[in-house]
C-alpha cells in the first residue's frame, strides 16, 4: 500500500515541481504541493526501506530555473524527519540516545521552535560583507538570489563581529497581514493574485526584476548555518543568540528542553497559538542542543539525525463512502481505495481515502486486535476522514447507526481484479497478493513504472503516462525491461510509428532514443534498485553494490544461494542491513525462470558499471568487519557509521569472509566462532586507535 501511494504521488510532486520552477505556471496550489509532499515524507517516516535518493523529499524542492545564476552549496541544505505524536518524539529521543550511548538518566536537551512555512535561502557573508544568497534548490545547488534578497530588511547587508566566513540559513516568508494587503494591491491592478503567504514568498524572491521583490513585504527567520571559518557557540541555542545578536531575526518562541516531555509540552504551547501568530507554521523543530553532539549524530542520506519536524494534527471530516476499489501495484499487493462523495478536509477537497488493507476493513490491525472498537466499514457508510500529514486522507471512523437496512461487510476479493490470478495472503503479511506476476498487467505496468522513475533508470521522456501507453500498444510495445532498449531497433520505419501512433514529434521522438542511450551504461546499484524486487529499496541496493561491487559477482551469488543454507546464503545475510526476509526475496526473483529471463535480456543491453571502493587509506579501507559485545567509548550505530567512512564493510555475522571482529565485553558466539576461523580480534581501545578516536 505504501509503495502504491508514493508511486502515485511521485509524478505529481515532479509535473508541479517542474510546472513551478521551470515553467512558472503552477499546476498545484501551493498549500497543496505542501500537503502531497508532507504525505510522502510521512510514508517515507513510516517505511525506511521504500525511501529512495530521488524522491521528492530528497530532492528538496527543484533544479534551478532558467533566468537565475546557479549556486552551489559548500554545505547541503537537507530536509527534516517528520514526526506526527508524542510516541514518535519519545522514540526519536531514544534513537539518538542509542547512537551516541547515552543511558534514559544521562541529561540531553534540545531546541525547540516553529517550523516556518516558507522558502529556504542560504546566506554568505565573507568579512560581514553579504556576497551571495541562494535558495536551496534541489539541496546541492540553488538560484542566485543575492540582489533580491538585499532588498530585504531582515537581513542585513554588513555585520559586525561575525566570523570571517559565515552562512546563515534560515526562511523567508510573509505575514498574513502583508499577504492580504499585497493580493489587495495585485487585485487593484489587475494582476495575478497569490493562493497563500508561503506561495508569495517564493514568488516574490524568484523575481528576474529586484525592483519588483523590493516591493514586496518579504521578512526572515535565521535558525541555522552552512559552513563557519570558526564555531558560533558550543549549543545550538547559544549559536541562534549569536545570530540575534548578529541583527538576524530569530524566532521568539525558540525555547531550550529538557527531553521529549518538555518538547512535546512546547509543542502544545506553539499549537495553541498558532492561530494568533500572524504568519504561516506548519509544525515545531526539534534540535539536539549539543553541537558536539550533532557532529557524532550527523546525516542520513537525505536528513540529520539529530534534528525532527512534529507537524501539526490533520484535520477531520464526515462524508459517504460511496464505493471500494481495489488497487494492485508493483508487487502485487492489492491496495483498498475508498471513494467518498466529495468533502473539503482541511481547505482540500477529497474525494478518495486509502484503506490499508483487508484488516483495517475488517476493524482490526494486523495482529488481529480490534481498531475504531471493532467497527468494520462498508460501502455506503457515513465515514470519518482525516488527512493523515494534511495530505492522503484516511478513514479514522464510521457510524453504524446510519447503515441502511441492507448493509453487508465487504467482501475482500480473493482474485486479482486485473488479471485473475489466485491473490493469497501469506503469514505474517498485512497485504493479500497477486500470484499473476508477469501475466499480471498491472503488476507489469507499474514495475515498469518503477524501472523508469528517477532513481532507477530515469529516462528523460519515458515517465509514468508514456509506459502506458507503449504497454498497451500492439505495434510497438514495451512488455519489459529490455524492450525499452530495442524500441529504436524496432521502429524500422524510422520514427514514424513513434510520431504516428504514440504522437511524438521528430525532435522528441530522437530526443527519446537519445535519453535511452545514455542509459545503456547504468551503475550497479542503480540496476538493483530498477528490478523492483520486493523490499529491496535504494538503500538496500547500495548496500548490495558494495558488496558484490559487479554485477556478474552479485548474480553468481545469488545463483548459489539456497535460502538457509550454503556458503553463499550466509554471505549473503552477512551483510549488515540485508536480513533473512530480503535475501530471500533476491533469491527467489532470480531463481524464477521467467524473472531471471527477463533480468538476463535487460542485462545484455546494458555496461552496468562496477561499484567502486570507498576512498579511504584508513588501515581498515575495503576490510569487512564485525562488532560484537558491548562498546564503551560509542554505540553500535556510531562504530558502524565510523568503520564505512574509512572505507570498511561492516557485516552482521562473523565467517569465512571477515578480516577483523571488535570484541567488547561480553562478546559472545561471534567470538569464539572468529577464534575457530582464525580471524584477527582486536579490542575496543584498538578500535578507538584504528577510528583516530583514541
Amino acid at each position: 500500500m505504501a509503495r502504491a501511494e508514493l508511486a502515485d504521488l511521485a509524478p505529481i510532486l515532479a509535473q508541479a515541481d517542474e510546472a513551478y520552477h521551470a515553467q512558472d505556471e503552477p499546476i498545484l496550489s501551493d498549500a497543496d504541493y505542501d500537503r502531497v509532499k508532507r504525505r510522502y515524507a510521512a510514508i517515507e517516516a513510516a517505511f525506511p526501506a521504500l525511501s529512495a535518493e530521488d524522491s521528492p523529499t530528497q530532492r528538496v524542492g527543484h533544479a534551478p530555473a532558467a533566468g537565475f545564476g546557479k549556486v552551489t552549496h559548500s554545505r547541503r541544505m537537507m530536509s527534516l524527519g517528520n514526526a506526527f505524536s508524542a510516541e514518535e518524539i519519545t522514540e526519536f529521543d531514544k534513537r539518538i540516545r542509542r547512537f551516541l550511548g547515552l543511558s534514559d538518566e544521562a541529561p540531553l536537551a534540545y531546541t525547540a521552535e516553529p517550523k516556518i512555512d516558507g522558502l529556504s535561502l542560504s546566506l554568505r557573508y565573507e568579512k560581514g560583507e553579504l556576497v551571495q544568497a541562494a535558495t536551496r534548490g534541489d539541496g546541492s545547488t540553488g538560484e542566485d538570489v543575492t540582489r533580491n534578497t538585499r532588498t530585504i530588511a531582515d537581513i542585513p547587508t554588513r555585520l559586525s563581529g561575525a566570523p570571517d566566513l559565515l552562512e546563515v540559513r534560515g526562511e523567508v516568508y510573509m505575514t498574513h497581514r502583508d499577504f492580504e494587503a499585497l493580493n489587495q494591491r495585485q487585485t487593484e491592478a489587475g494582476a495575478k493574485t497569490f493562493a497563500n503567504p508561503r506561495n508569495a514568498a517564493a514568488g516574490s524572491l524568484r523575481q528576474l526584476d529586484p525592483e519588483v521583490t523590493r516591493g514586496r513585504p518579504l521578512r526572515f527567520f535565521a535558525y541555522g548555518w552552512g559552513n563557519l571559518s570558526e564555531p558560533l557557540a558550543q549549543t545550538q541555542k547559544a549559536a541562534l543568540d549569536r545570530l540575534q545578536a548578529l541583527g538576524f531575526s530569530v524566532n521568539p518562541l525558540t525555547r531550550l528542553c529538557d527531553g521529549p516531555e518538555a518538547l512535546v509540552e512546547v509543542y502544545a504551547g506553539i499549537e495553541a497559538q498558532r492561530a494568533t501568530l500572524g504568519y504561516d507554521i506548519d509544525g515545531v523543530v526539534y534540535k539536539a542542543d549539543d553541537l558536539a553532539y550533532q557532529e557524532r549524530l550527523g546525516f542520513r542520506s537525505t536528513t540529520p539525525r539529530w534534528a525532527m519536524a512534529h507537524k501539526f494534527p490533520a484535520e477531520l471530516a464526515w462524508t459517504w463512502l460511496t464505493g471500494i476499489d481495489i488497487q494492485v501495484g508493483r508487487t502485487g499487493a492489492l491496495s483498498p481505495v475508498a471513494r467518498l462523495q466529495p468533502v473539503t478536509v482541511g481547505g482540500v477537497v477529497v474525494s478518495n481515502a486509502t484503506l490499508h488493507n483487508e484488516d483495517y476493513i475488517a476493524g482490526r490491525d494486523s495482529k488481529g486486535v480490534e481498531i475504531r472498537g471493532g467497527r468494520d466499514i462498508r460501502e455506503g457508510d457515513w465515514v470519518q476522514v482525516y488527512r493523515a500529514g494534511d495530505v492522503i486522507p484516511k478513514i479514522a471512523d464510521v457510524d453504524p447507526a446510519k447503515r441502511g437496512a441492507g448493509s453487508l461487510p465487504y467482501s475482500f476479493p480473493q482474485a486479482c481484479p486485473e488479471c485473475g490470478s489466485d491473490a493469497i495472503r501469506e503469514p505474517g503479511d498485512s497485504v493479500r497478493r497477486c500470484t499473476g506476476g508477469l501475466i499480471c498487467p498491472a503488476q507489469a505496468v507499474e514495475k515498469l513504472k518503477h524501472f523508469v522513475s528517477r532513481g532507477a533508470f530515469d529516462i528523460e521522456g519515458l515517465g509514468a503516462r508514456q509506459i502506458e501507453m507503449f504497454y498497451a500498444d500492439e505495434v510497438l510495445p514495451i512488455r519489459e525491461p529490455a524492450d525499452i532498449f530495442t524500441l529504436r531497433a524496432r521502429d524500422e520505419d524510422q520514427l514514424a510509428k513513434l510520431r504516428n501512433r504514440m504522437g511524438y514529434g521528430a525532435k522528441s521522438a530522437e530526443k527519446l532514443f537519445d535519453s535511452i542511450e545514455a542509459r545503456r551504461r547504468i551503475p550497479l546499484a542503480r540496476l538493483i534498485f530498477a528490478l523492483g524486487i520486493r523490499h529491496v529499496g535504494e538503500s538496500a541496493a547500495q548496500l548490495l553494490a558494495r558488496h558484490y561491487r559487479s554485477w556478474e559477482h552479485l548474480a553468481a551469488a545469488l545463483d548459489k544461494a539456497e535460502p538457509g543454507q550454503g556458503e553463499a546464503w550466509e554471505e549473503l545475510t552477512g551483510i549488515d542491513g540485508v536480513g533473512s526476509v530480503m535475501a530471500t526475496e533476491l533469491v527467489a526473483t532470480f531463481h524464477q525462470e521467467a524473472e531471471r529471463h527477463s533480468i538476463d535480456a535487460l542485462v545484455a543491453q546494458l555496461e552496468v558499471e562496477e561499484a567502486e571502493a570507498p576512498a579511504s587509506d584508513s588501515a581498515i579501507a575495503g576490510k569487512t568487519l564485525v562488532f560484537t559485545g558491548t562498546l564503551e567509548h560509542m554505540s553500535r550505530a556510531e562504530a558502524k557509521a565510523r568503520a564505512e567512512a574509512l572505507g570498511a564493510k561492516v557485516s552482521g555475522s562473523v565467517s569465512k569472509r571477515t578480516d577483523l571482529v571488535v570484541l567488547g565485553p561480553g562478546a559472545g558466539s561471534k567470538g569464539a566462532k572468529a577464534a575457530e576461523l582464525g580471524i584477527e580480534t582486536i579490542d575496543e581501545q584498538a578500535w578507538l586507535a584504528l577510528a583516530g578516536e583514541a
